[in-house]
Order: structure tokens, then sequence, then C-alpha cells
């Protein structure tokens, strides 16, 4: 086994938070029967919505792309099972709230009949680096740790960059989350072989595989993983269990002693961020010729029968899922897809399992916060901000919608972790507040850029009239000087053609 390196950089703030990760832990990783139904939504990614390329009444099998990217920033949709697409029409998604968004509806035949590839697909080593970033992205795979960014722009992007060094991304801090744990156990050559693909597609000779101390079988997976491999190109490093180490710029800032520039990326300081889900990901449809169409999903919480880490296909509903673990738990009162410090409530388990669901967490009915009282600048918030920010000022600049003071203070840096919300002894929803301001911010950029182009097509047009304008003066001129060099004689053979002319009419 190689053992893990500790040579870390240093991590601002943060919050050393109780796990609870045994229960959903304490047995291997079960897969969820496939459904009688698939709600497959056309869009699992940042970027433009996919496109759907079947309509109502098709025919599909397990793998086949179903809605093709739009645009430049996309990535396609699969269907998970065989079966026959019976309508197209919005569906409650895992948004806040459980808005509808438009989805694919396919009902399961059973028989899961798989979609052949065309073709004898080469080995990966054999391609070009650009070759095979076009490859994954017909895989549709996309960011798998909640980011949703489609992996093969992200590298094409990174391409754009001088990146140094790969960093898989296993540090799964937030309570209660443990899908990334268990598949780094029963996974960890799988995720190992994805992160020398994607070291081959970007041409890149370092890695680190980075992991929570208090993951010591995720650790010794990864390590036998990893001496069997005999890659001196992969490190394993350990990381502290504090939240948020796993967030991209903490964990560049963790393992490789850089820091991120404010509104900047890791791929500014020569560091490419992929999760460990992602890797496997990418080893799957590389490999096995399987695009994205399941993935590993924590059930969990004092809501939920039995917690546990199952494999579900995209497009199983949250209460087939839950079903399939026991049910729900007597007074259970409170759905949350995500984690409880950046997760999304939901009103319905009628939404789809997608791309980014890497939690279902329910717990009981319960008071999660005390009565909000005035802030008393104790402190506590700027104490735990892992991006060094101000958090009451913040919050005094949103409530005065004090935009310039908001990005002053770096309102744009706030990475939404919740830290301030826990610690704040007046119980203030400050998270909440900075999503909105930042939400309110992006409509005044939006609003002023459609108003840029407003401006620019008028001004295009008054261009536009204006030179038609002095084209026509030109040619009346033109056509004046002509008759005038032309002289009286041809003035008149000119009015006598007219005459003439009219008379035939």
């Amino acid at each position: 086994m190689t053992a893990p390196t500790y040579d870390l950089g240093n991590l601002h703030g943060g919050l050393r938070l109780p796990g609870h990760k045994a229960a959903s832990t304490a047995e291997p990783i079960r897969d969820v029967p496939i459904p009688s139904q698939l709600i497959l939504p056309i869009t699992q990614h940042v970027g433009d919505p996919a496109q759907p390329v079947v309509g109502a009444g098709d025919r599909v099998l397990k793998g086949q792309v179903v809605a093709e990217p739009d645009g430049t920033l996309g990535a396609p949709v699969h269907a998970s099972s065989s079966g026959k697409v019976v309508a197209i029409e919005p569906w409650p998604v895992s948004r806040r709230y459980g808005d509808s968004a438009p989805c694919i509806i396919i009902e399961c035949d059973g028989e899961d009949r798989a979609f052949e590839t065309d073709g004898r697909w080469e080995d990966y080593l054999s391609l070009q680096p650009a070759d095979l970033l076009l490859r994954i992205l017909d895989g549709g795979i996309v960011g798998l740790g909640g980011a949703v960014f489609p992996t093969a722009q992200k590298l094409m992007q990174a391409r754009t960059c001088k990146i140094e060094t790969l960093i898989l991304n296993g540090v799964e801090c937030e309570p209660y989350i443990s899908c990334d744990d268990m598949l780094m156990r029963e996974r960890a050559a799988e995720i190992l072989s994805g992160a020398q693909i994607l070291m081959h597609a970007m041409q890149i000779e370092s890695c680190f595989v980075a992991v929570e101390s208090d993951k010591p079988d995720a650790l010794h997976s990864l390590g036998v993983a990893l001496a069997e491999l005999d890659d001196a190109r992969l490190v394993l490093k350990q990381v502290p269990t504090i939240y948020p180490s796993g967030g991209e710029d903490q964990l560049v800032q963790l393992v490789a002693n850089r820091e991120v520039p404010s509104g900047g990326l890791p791929t500014d300081v020569g560091c490419l961020v992929q999760n460990v889900g992602t890797a496997a990901a990418v080893h799957d449809w590389i490999i096995n010729h399987e695009p994205l169409i399941s993935r590993v999903t924590t059930v969990a919480g004092d809501g939920i029968v039995n917690p546990m880490n199952v494999r579900a296909r995209i497009g199983t509903t949250i209460a087939d899922v839950v079903e399939f673990t026991g049910g729900y738990a007597e007074r259970a009162d409170h759905l949350i897809i995500g984690g409880p410090m950046t997760g999304k409530s939901m009103s319905t388990d009628r939404v789809p399992l997608v791309k980014a669901t890497n939690s279902i967490l329910v717990v009981l009915k319960t008071s999660f916060q005390g009565r909000e009282l005035p802030c008393i600048r104790c402190g506590d918030c700027a104490a735990v901000c892992p991006v060094q920010l101000l958090p009451q000022q913040l919050f005094r600049y949103a409530c005065a919608d004090n935009e310039a003071k908001l990005r002053e203070f770096g309102l744009i840096d706030c990475i939404e972790c919740g830290c301030c919300d826990l610690v704040c002894p007046s119980h203030i929803p400050l998270t909440a507040n900075f999503q909105i301001a930042k939400s309110r911010i992006q409509e005044l950029a939006d609003e002023k850029a459609r108003a840029e182009r407003a401006r620019r097509r008028f001004e295009a047009r008054n261009e536009r009239l204006e030179h038609e304008k002095q084209q026509r003066e030109a040619e009346l001129a033109r056509q004046k000087e002509s008759a005038k060099q032309a002289g009286p004689a041809a003035i008149a053979e000119i009015l006598k053609r007219k005459q003439q002319q009219g008379e035939e009419d």
C-alpha cells in the first residue's frame, strides 16, 4: 500500500461537523431495480439545455442518445434503460422547491436492452488528446461533485491554460453524504483508471488523489489499487476533515498550496479538479462504453428506515429510490436533495434522480433554526468563513441593496457553504441573503447586457440608414452631373423617349 502524503497548505476557517455517515456506510452499495418509468430532464448540466432527438411513441435502448447538446456548452442525455417514450413534457425536478422543467418520459420494458455502439473502439492511448476529449463529450459526463459542468468542455477550456496537476476530489466533508466514500472503497481501480485517461487527455504527468482523514477504508482501497497500478504519477494525499475542504478552491490550497485568485479558477494556478465519481464515469465510458446513465447516491437521515448508498438509474424518481431503501420513517417531514449545508428543499418526491443527485436526505420534523434576531457583531461568521470574507458586512450591504459595496467586499467569492449560518447566534440566514443578492446582481448585469445589445442594434440601424441615405444622395448627384454634362440635346432626347413611352402605355 502506498502511504498518503501530508504536505498540505493552510485552510482558513471552516468547521468540524459531525459526519452522521455510519448508518449509510454500514453495508455495500446496492443496485436499485429498473423502475417502471424514467423521467429524464433535458437539462442536467451547466449550459444550454439539450434538445430531444426522440418523440412520443419512439422505442429507445439503454445508452441511446435521447437529447443532444444545443450550443457550445452542454452534454447529451442518454436513455437509462430500454422502453418507449410516452411523452416530452414539464415535470417537477430537483431545483429548489421542485420547480418543473421539460423531461423525456420513458416507459421501461424491463428488458434493459443496450444500444450497440458502431465500430471498434480504439485504445484511448492511441487517440490524440483532442479526439479523446470529443469522445468523452459523447458520454454525457458532467461533474458529479455537484457542479455538473460538462466534463469535456471543462477539459477543453483547461487546455488553453498551463495545467500541471490533476486533483481528484474525494473530499466529502458535508454531513450525511457518503457516496464518494463508498465509491472509493468499492471501485478504487476504476477511479484511478479514469484519472489516467484524464491525464492523457490533458497531457499532464501529475495527479493528486485527495481523501479525508476520516475515511480509512477508502484510503486503504486506493492505496492497494495504487500499489497494483504502479504509476508514480498518481499520489495519494490525506487532508483534514474540515468543512468545506472539498470546495475546489479550498482543495487546491490544501493539496497544491496555491491560492486561486478572486473570481478565478483552479486552472489559473495550474490545477484541474475533478470529482472521483467523474473519473469513474470517464472509465466506464472510455473503457466499458457505458455512458453516464446511473450514479451512486446516498439515502440518509433520521427520516429513512434503512439508510444506505444505492446505485440508481438516472431518471428514477426519489419516491422509487426511497421505497427501495425501506421507505420513510414515522414523522419524516423534510426532504432535501443534497446535504444539510448546501442542499435544496423539496416539496415532492416525484422529482427524478439526476446526474447531480449525490444525496437524498430525509429528516424528522424539527425546528432547524431559532427565531431570527438582530446581528450582534460577534464576528463568529468571519472567523469560520473559508474564503476570509466578512459576512456581517455583506449582510448589511445585501439588506441595503448596495451593489457597489457587495462587489467591494467580495460577494462574488462566497461559495455558499453555510458555515456562517451555522455559527450565527442570531440565527440570521446569511447564505440565503447572499444567494438573493447574487441573483439580484446577476439580474442587473443581464439587464445591462440587454440594454447594451439594444443600444448597439439601435446605433447599427442608424448607421445603416445614414449609409443608405448617403448612397442615395451620391447617386442623385451623379445623375445630375451626368445630365449636366450631356447637354440640352441629350436631355431633350430623354424627355422625348419618356413622352413616347407614356403614349404607348
